[in-house]
């Protein structure tokens, strides 16, 4: 029996004028498109009440055949929920920001003699966090700057506590050493509370605070103290030269920034620029989906409430674009326990980090028009070049062991003009004579395409195998036994002495081998899917084989048992530390006696 057509008059005069979410629904039963209201009834209604609607909004209207309501006791509420669903059913109109991992801090252990590092997770109270920071490039170049600076310590407590002699960083002074009492407790708690006047933004204080060091050093002629201090002093003068935004003030804000492509294309681009301690740290640039005839506005309103809700926020987000604040003012301030100012006029310097991020996100979107440009030109000759019109997603295989130990076989995703990481698949191969490729070769494609085979999934327009003539047929009889017939089969062979742009591509298809020429652009393409091919392949089978060896090693000795392994790897701070260590080292660990000492030692070399 045929569905009811739907009758919005009819369902929007039952809906109550309390504030809620509904949920779109088409023909199929998909969620469309998830929003918010202060009123249902009102908002609602306005979808099949307005003529002046946008072409995407009156194309998704069309598509609705049934709507989802659920009533919240306020818009923060309302706010909150849509949110969730949103992230959760990924609606195809609405606009879609990934939902990026933890961002990256610094961080200073709660410990007797704090230890500096990168942290990502849930902030506990008992350490203090610096951040948070765009990326980890950025975290790690902010540590690497601290320890040139302030000496302080980065090894892990299993490390810290087991030290006997001074490690490397010591020796070339990006440590104190107080692992071994190279630097009294005193001396190292005023380098860390330098550290977090630094990482606060405070820089004058923290140069005035050494220069009053320096000075007092070199009055009770202790010139090595004083020479060390001034270092530390020019260091931070050097640094205070290359900040590129600097305020004086120790303000903490994120800015917020909107972009929209000139082109008519519907590229957009959100910037965030961190600043912190009234420091620039650094700003990440977000491409949502879905954002086609939205304005920026619209734009800002979502990336707010996917990007924060359930994360920290700073005490002030600066934004280029007019929005209804007041819901996720209230709602971050709740869920921050402080308060939360969105402001979207700045004047001064606020602006001038507004203007700066307005620009950053015009030119992520320029670099990102570049990038499609000339993935677009690769990609066409390509097609010319192989006389495959049709090609768009492109698969990419490669084998990698060592001397057939720990085989894994990478497959990646070329598709729409960019590599789809979401997409990759890795493949541990066992049941093979070790070292044989041929056989990793046909078991990776048997297992990616055994579904395909049956219905399910999708076959790539191109397979490159990376390898020559043994892998192709190797691949082409795992096709063959899968009953896949007619699928575009090309490997990529290295020429002589493994030099880039000597590539052959080989295929069954060809009388003989291609050789392009080194500028091509169907060769680039083609060397940047294999480098992520085996780039991936090499990266698992490092993981497969390190994780194999650490615990083979060590569980093949008789009389180490689960306990005293966990005891000897964290006392050296891991496998490699207990193959460095002597036998008196090794006895001195709870448990092993001087006899298994020695036996662990043979064992191990």
């Amino acid at each position: 029996m045929p569905q009811a057509a739907f009758n919005a008059k009819e369902f929007c005069t039952n809906l109550p004028l309390q504030p809620g979410v509904y949920r779109m629904i088409n023909v199929k039963g998909e969620v469309i498109y998830v929003g918010k209201a202060v009123s249902l009834r009102k908002r609602v209604a306005s979808y099949f009440q307005k003529s002046n609607l946008t072409p995407r909004t009156q194309l998704m209207v069309s598509q609705v055949a049934g709507i989802e309501t659920t009533v919240t006791r306020s818009e923060a509420e309302a706010l909150l929920l849509e949110n969730n669903l949103i992230k959760s059913l990924k609606p195809r109109y609405n606009i879609l920001f990934r939902d990026d991992k933890s961002y990256p801090y610094v961080i200073l252990s709660g410990h007797r003699f704090p230890r500096l590092g990168f942290y990502r997770g849930v902030l506990e109270k008992t350490h203090q966090y610096f951040g948070p920071y765009p990326n980890a490039g950025v975290v790690r170049e902010s540590i690497q700057l601290l320890q040139k600076i302030f000496r302080l310590r980065t090894c892990e407590d299993s490390v810290f506590s087991n030290r006997t002699r001074p490690c490397l960083l010591f020796q070339i002074k990006r440590c104190s050493g107080p692992c071994i009492g190279q630097i009294s407790q005193q001396a190292y708690q005023a380098d860390v509370k330098s550290a977090e006047l630094f990482l606060q933004g405070k820089q004058t204080e923290v140069t005035e605070a050494i220069n009053a060091k320096m000075l007092q050093a070199s009055e009770h002629t202790e010139y090595e103290q004083a020479a060390v201090l001034r270092d530390q002093i020019q260091a931070l003068r050097r640094i205070r030269e290359k900040q590129f935004v600097d305020s004086g003030k120790a303000l903490d804000a994120d800015v917020v920034a909107c972009a929209v492509s000139p082109d008519g294309s519907g590229k957009v681009c959100v910037n965030l620029a961190m600043i912190r301690g009234g420091r620039h740290l650094g700003d990440k640039s977000f491409f949502p989906q879905n954002a086609d005839d939205y304005i920026a506005a619209n734009v800002i309103e979502a990336f707010l409430a996917q990007h924060y809700l359930n994360r920290s926020a700073p005490p002030l987000i600066i934004l280029g674009e007019k929005i209804e604040r007041e819901a996720l003012q209230q709602l971050l301030t709740e869920q921050c326990g402080h308060k939360i100012t969105i402001q979207s006029n700045p004047i001064g310097e606020k602006r001038a980090w507004l203007n700066m991020a307005g620009e950053n996100a015009q030119l992520a979107l320029q670099q990102l028009a570049n990038r499609q440009a000339s993935q677009e030109k690769r990609l066409a000759a390509l097609q010319q070049v192989l006389e495959m019109p049709g090609i768009q997603r492109i698969e990419c295989f490669d084998i990698s062991h060592t001397l057939g130990e720990a085989t894994v076989a990478s497959c990646v995703v070329y598709d729409n003009y960019a590599m789809r990481n979401n997409e990759y698949r890795r493949y541990n191969i066992e049941d093979i004579t070790p070292g044989d490729d041929y056989a990793a070769m046909r078991t990776a494609l048997t297992r990616r395409y055994q579904k395909a085979a049956g219905g399910e999934g999708q076959l790539p327009d191109l397979i490159l195998i990376d390898g020559g003539k043994g892998q192709v047929s190797a691949a082409q009889e795992a096709l063959q036994e899968l009953g896949i017939a007619g699928a575009n089969l090309i490997g990529v062979a290295k020429g002589e002495e493994r030099k880039p742009g000597l590539e052959q591509l080989i295929s069954p298809l060809f009388e003989k081998p291609l050789q392009l020429p080194s500028e091509h652009a169907a060769l680039h393409l083609i060397q940047q899917i294999r480098d992520e091919a085996h780039r991936f392949a090499i990266q698992g089978h490092r993981g497969r084989r390190g994780k194999a060896r650490t615990h083979s090693t060590l569980e093949n000795i008789e009389g180490v048992g689960a306990k005293r392994r966990q005891r000897l790897l964290g006392r050296f701070g891991g496998l490699k530390g207990v193959l460095t260590a002597s036998i008196e080292e090794l006895q001195q660990t709870e448990g092993i006696s001087r006899k298994l000492a020695e036996k662990i030692y043979k064992e191990l070399h």
